[in-house]
């Protein structure tokens, strides 16, 4: 099993790179999170997971460990493969699974393409219990209220903002200040968008 990749860059691309290790170009597959990680670097380290079925060996490369547990266990779960594992972790950071997984927000984890309803409601119910025990995961916030976040993103949604985005910006929000009111929220919201 290759576990790390360490070695020069040669190729980057918001899909996969190519790193040469001691003369030896490996293509490893990313996600967008880590495409965004990665910088302009010469030498970097990747760690990776090896995926090997009967018609091909593929590497897929994280920029944290933590990226890479929260993919393998993504893809435990019967109906998700790599490819829908890898779109899910370039639609969301980490820290956005293991919070969409916690606080049971089914729209999120069905707003990534590729997961319907059914494998959504199956990524709630299976990694409810094992998503918090990822090593290297900071511990979820606890909101005092989800009410008040709800009531922020309809309020922002009736002044036609999306609600991904504007969801994005109140959890940003809310990690900072997590006591802050439905007005509070709305009004830094609206200063963010």
């Amino acid at each position: 099993m290759i576990t790390q990749l360490q070695g020069r860059l040669i190729e980057k691309h918001p899909t996969h790179v190519v790193i040469d290790c001691q003369g030896v170009g490996y293509e490893v597959n990313i996600s967008l999170n880590t495409y965004g990680q990665i910088g302009n670097e010469e030498n970097i380290r990747l760690y990776t997971h090896l995926q090997i079925r009967e018609d091909a060996h593929t590497l897929y490369g994280f920029f944290q460990p933590v990226e890479r547990s929260i993919f393998r266990l993504l893809i435990s779960i019967s109906g998700i493969g790599a490819s829908i594992a890898r779109t899910m972790l370039s639609s969301m950071t980490p820290v956005e699974i293991q919070q969409a997984i916690v606080q049971e927000n089914l729209a999120a984890i069905k707003a990534v393409k590729g997961i319907g309803l059914k494998t959504a409601q199956r990524v709630l119910i299976e990694l409810k219990d094992k998503i918090q025990t990822v090593a290297g995961m900071d511990e979820i916030p606890a909101f005092k209220s989800n009410t008040i976040k709800e009531e922020t993103l309809s309020a922002l949604e009736v002044l036609g903002y999306p609600r991904r985005q504007a969801e994005k910006v109140i959890d940003n929000i809310l990690q900072s200040e997590p006591d802050s009111s439905v007005e509070a929220l709305i009004k830094q919201a609206l200063n963010k968008l």
